[in-house]
């Protein structure tokens, strides 16, 4: 029994990466500057830039981590104490869909990061949705989700 949850587990990972790596060749001007965003948003998160954070997190922004939900203020103020320190974001690929004013980012990452004192490196699917307001592009919500691994499935 295992062993056919291990296959269909591998399968199902096969299926879904190859659906994640399939990413525009050419994207638009408007989801490139989404992707560079993104890209922008994961070096502030490891620089603890808190500025540059405050003024891209709209006031009633999520984020959705695996221990916990929360708002902008908790989201920044766990970056500036050092609660959670978001080291690096190895990005593997990006999709970006944007409907009217909304923008959907999907990143497929390996992220490093010191949680409470301890360096943790885990896989996620990382769901950013933009919104533009006033010609700005403002973060409306951050959300990890954690994939498998092989070694998931044995415990």
């Amino acid at each position: 029994m295992k062993s056919f949850l291990v296959v269909l587990f591998s399968l199902s990972m096969a299926i879904h990466g190859s659906r994640a790596r399939q990413t525009k060749q050419d994207p638009s001007p408007a989801e490139q500057e989404i992707i560079n965003l993104s890209k922008l948003k994961w070096q502030w998160m490891a620089d603890r830039n808190v500025d540059s954070l405050t003024v891209l997190f709209d006031e009633k922004s999520v984020f959705v981590h695996m221990g916990g939900s929360w708002g902008k203020t908790p989201e920044i103020n766990t970056i500036k104490s050092g609660g959670i320190w978001y080291k690096k974001a190895d990005i593997h690929s990006v999709s970006v869909n944007i409907i009217g004013n909304t923008a959907i980012l999907l990143n497929n990452i390996t992220l490093v990061a010191v949680v409470g004192g301890n360096e943790v490196t885990n896989p996620f699917i990382v769901t950013e949705v933009y919104i533009k307001m006033n010609g700005k592009w403002l973060l409306g919500s951050l959300s990890f989700t954690k994939q498998l691994t092989p070694e998931d499935m044995k415990r």
